[in-house]
């Protein structure tokens, strides 16, 4: 190695080489897939979903352990005795946090809503707010993660402290990986201040606590209850906001489902109780249920609805269009997925309203019918929670340089220059190529898609004067193309109705992670099951991407990492990269490649002058 700072990342940071990990590793069920889908749209999909029915096993064993057991006795524990259920996360579990906080709050404010003889058995506002979300950088990553943020433990453990978690509360901390110290750090902090503390990640605990000592110290606490979801590598390696968040998703979805069934049967009977669509023993039936959805969505109708998605996502990129997704109730579950394309596939993040000058994203989602600060509190069902920290709070928690003389901004006014409302937003409708998808589950359908209702006269408004496609994806009910969505793409599954509507949650991310991850294969930013477009923004990414060069070069971990660095170096040195740049990784590969063929054909000639 000639570089010190690869020298140093071979040496120094040996924590941050997870290539042993199942999640970092290539799942052989996909290892072609860049190459299948290209061939055929609906094989690719296929061999995605295929990966998504394989943890059925592991959902089962779960739901039926002890461990899955004390978390839901955890649960009801806490909110009987005036306590609060925390779920902490970074990145896409960060996101899955405030989904399942969001999920909490949706159904107390239904019940308000929707039953109010019921509701008054109980003190609604209290018991919405019993539930706390803890996403590393605050609620203003959850449109993109804060660089290195995740790095430091401190910070972790800085967030919980500013919530005065105690001994009356539960914490769910969750972790794809089970090595990621921000989320690490929440789960100790918990435990300090006497809180019960679930840990769940999707690697074997015997294997984290042998490699990496930071994974160790919460694994081995005895305070601390293990949730071990391993279920394998990801459909694409090193992809958790797959496989991994779903399994996450349907367990602490599924506890929370069956602690909200025992305090709701503390003063309802059975039929006030299926009123309210909870039902006992629903963790039971949950492995088989997700196994049956899955099972839908692999049926010939559906493969070939989602693969017509893929055709007009990836018409619409390819002709320089972009594509807005319309939503009310699962705006969160959308944004979640579009959001999270963009570190995956190097696309350009989220733009705020007041840049003109970057790119647009090239997947963003609105609310038609609400403007963008009341958009905000309608996903989230609470007003967003921002983070206001100093130069000084970083750097007492040893922070990098780069982040304490320029501390990020994460509070609510940076939030809100996100304008998922329905605001004009020109430049996502200024190309014919564009694309509007209204996303609508269930009995959303009915009173979304019809010509007359609200969200379609919002739509027509929002659009008026462009010429824009437009696609209605309806989860469940069907719909009839009509003058606004011109054309209807149907999802045909069933989903059982649930007091959080988990099975409609789960169904939206299935759909739209294949859909998304399907598409970027198409366009080649993905070689074989790898994420070749992929950003450099942390150590674990490092990591990926040293890993990945040496997949297709050849070269040993430690050149990898040499000639990673070098092309970081050049990158830098030019300035930066604008537009749409080629990664690190694959010119990496690239330069590798070209060189190695320029030394052969130099060889042949002076063999041939000898």
């Amino acid at each position: 190695m000639n570089l010190p700072r690869a020298r140093d990342f071979v040496e120094k940071e040996k924590q941050f080489h997870l290539g042993f990990l199942p999640t970092e590793q290539s799942n052989p069920i996909t290892a072609q897939l860049s190459s299948a889908i290209a061939a055929d749209v609906k094989t690719g999909l296929d061999m995605l979903l295929d990966v998504d029915a394989r943890m059925h096993d592991k959902m089962l064993e779960v739901l039926s352990s002890e461990q899955f057991a004390r978390l839901t006795s955890a649960m009801v524990e806490s909110i009987r005795g005036d306590g609060r259920i925390f779920f902490s996360g970074c990145g896409a579990t960060g996101r899955l946090s405030i989904l399942l906080d969001a999920c909490w709050r949706g159904f107390w404010q239904r019940l308000g809503q929707q039953h109010p003889d019921l509701a008054r058995r109980f003190d609604c506002a209290d018991m919405e707010s019993r539930s706390v979300s803890v996403m590393t950088g605050g609620d203003r990553a959850l449109i993109r993660s804060v660089e290195n943020l995740e790095d430091y433990a401190s910070l972790g453990r800085q967030q919980m402290k500013e919530w005065r978690v105690g001994p009356r509360d539960t914490v769910v901390a969750i972790t794809e990986g089970g090595e990621t110290s921000s989320v690490l750090g929440t789960a100790l902090e918990a435990v300090d201040a006497g809180a019960k503390v679930f840990l769940a990640f999707n690697n074997p605990a015997d294997l984290l606590a042998a490699k990496i000592e930071r994974s160790r110290q919460a694994i081995e606490n005895p305070a601390v209850t293990v949730l071990d979801l391993c279920c394998g590598p990801m459909a694409v390696a090193g992809s958790t906001r797959m496989q991994a968040t779903t399994i996450e998703l349907l367990i602490a979805g599924g506890a929370l489902e069956t602690a909200l069934h025992e305090i709701l049967s503390d003063k309802l009977d059975v039929a006030q109780l299926q009123t309210v669509n909870s039902a006992g023993g629903a963790a039971r039936r949950m492995a088989g249920q997700f196994a049956n959805l899955v099972a839908a969505l692999r049926r010939p109708e559906n493969l070939s609805a989602l693969a017509e998605l893929v055709r007009i996502e990836q018409s619409a990129y390819e002709s320089n269009g972009l594509v807005t997704y319309l939503a009310g109730e699962y705006m969160l579950d959308i944004l979640t997925d579009t959001t999270e394309r963009a570190p995956t596939f190097m696309l350009p993040p989220f733009r705020k309203s007041d840049d003109t000058s970057s790119p647009p994203s090239w997947a963003f989602v609105k609310n038609p019918l609400l403007e963008t600060v009341p958009a905000w509190s309608a996903m989230l069902k609470r007003q967003p929670r921002g983070i206001s920290w100093t130069r000084e709070m970083y750097v007492k928690h040893g922070a990098a340089a780069s982040i304490c003389d320029n501390p990020p901004r994460l509070d609510n006014a940076e939030i809100y220059r996100f304008d998922i409302g329905n605001e004009e937003n020109a430049a996502r409708w200024s190309s014919s190529h564009s694309v509007a998808i209204a996303v609508l589950v269930g009995d959303e359908v009915a009173a979304c898609a019809g010509e007359s209702s609200a969200f379609s006269a919002a739509t027509r408004a929002m659009i008026a004067g462009r010429e824009v496609q437009t696609v209605l994806l309806a989860f469940g009910a069907e719909a009839k193309a009509c003058e606004t969505w011109r054309k209807v793409v149907h999802i045909a599954c069933e989903l059982p109705p649930t007091a959080i509507e988990l099975w409609r949650r789960i169904a939206v991310k299935l759909v739209l992670n294949t859909l998304s991850t399907a598409t970027m294969a198409r366009m080649k930013r993905i070689y074989g099951n790898w994420m070749a477009y992929a950003e450099t923004t942390n150590k674990k990414l490092v990591d990926r991407a040293v890993r990945l060069i040496r997949q297709f070069t050849g070269l040993s971990y430690e050149d990898s990492c040499d000639e990673l660095f070098k092309t970081l170096d050049a990158i830098a040195a030019a300035g930066g990269q604008s537009g749409m740049p080629t990664p690190p990784t694959v010119a990496t590969v690239e330069r590798v490649l070209r060189q190695r063929v320029g030394t052969a054909c130099q060889e042949q000639q002076q063999s041939l002058t000898v």
